[in-house]
């Protein structure tokens, strides 16, 4: 409904255009989280490169995908969109592959979780970064502590465990943040 109705309302949008973005979240949803190629997108959609992130960011305003941008910030960081994820693990239940890995079940939970309330960036050591100073790595219960140990603040999210210690924290209390 968001692509059908509230899009072309709001942004005025053509019939074509709204085709081009159910192909592109078709797309997304056969290969989240993903590190994007526009051109490669831009080739499957038959539509200019310089158009793939203006289709992205109408996926991502209508609440369809979310994109993980990295840390340069700034002008330098405007476009530098490290991985593109559906907005929500129903999503990946509905419009995704019927086989997805768990990690990344894990990781767009997480990522939506927390999105909601803080500057959420790519961490170069790890899954993400969080006000540009907590790194966290999310994981399942065997999940070790190997990619965070050069991190000041390095927290491990941990799938399947029921309390957290030091800095281990479950995975479910993130499904609390608001």
């Amino acid at each position: 409904i968001s692509l059908e109705v509230d899009l072309p309302q709001y942004a005025d949008l053509t019939p074509a255009t709204i085709r081009k973005l159910k192909r592109l979240l078709a797309i997304i949803a056969q290969a989240a989280p993903f590190k994007p190629n526009f051109t490669q997108i831009a080739g499957q959609l038959k539509v200019s490169r310089n158009n793939i992130a203006d289709l992205c960011a109408w996926l991502e305003k209508a609440g369809l995908i979310g994109q993980l941008r990295d840390s340069t910030g700034g002008i330098q960081g405007l476009g530098k969109v490290d991985k593109v994820y559906l907005d929500n693990t129903t999503l990946i239940y509905v419009l995704g592959n019927e086989n997805t890995e768990i990690r990344t079940i894990r990781e767009t939970f997480f990522f939506n979780q927390m999105r909601a309330e803080y500057d959420i960036t790519s961490s170069p050591i790890s899954d993400f970064l969080i006000a540009d100073k907590y790194t966290f790595e999310v994981g399942g219960k065997k999940k070790k502590q190997k990619q965070i140990q050069d991190a000041a603040q390095g927290y491990v999210v941990k799938d399947d465990i029921e309390t957290g210690y030091g800095n281990i924290i479950p995975l479910w209390q993130f499904g609390l943040t608001y």
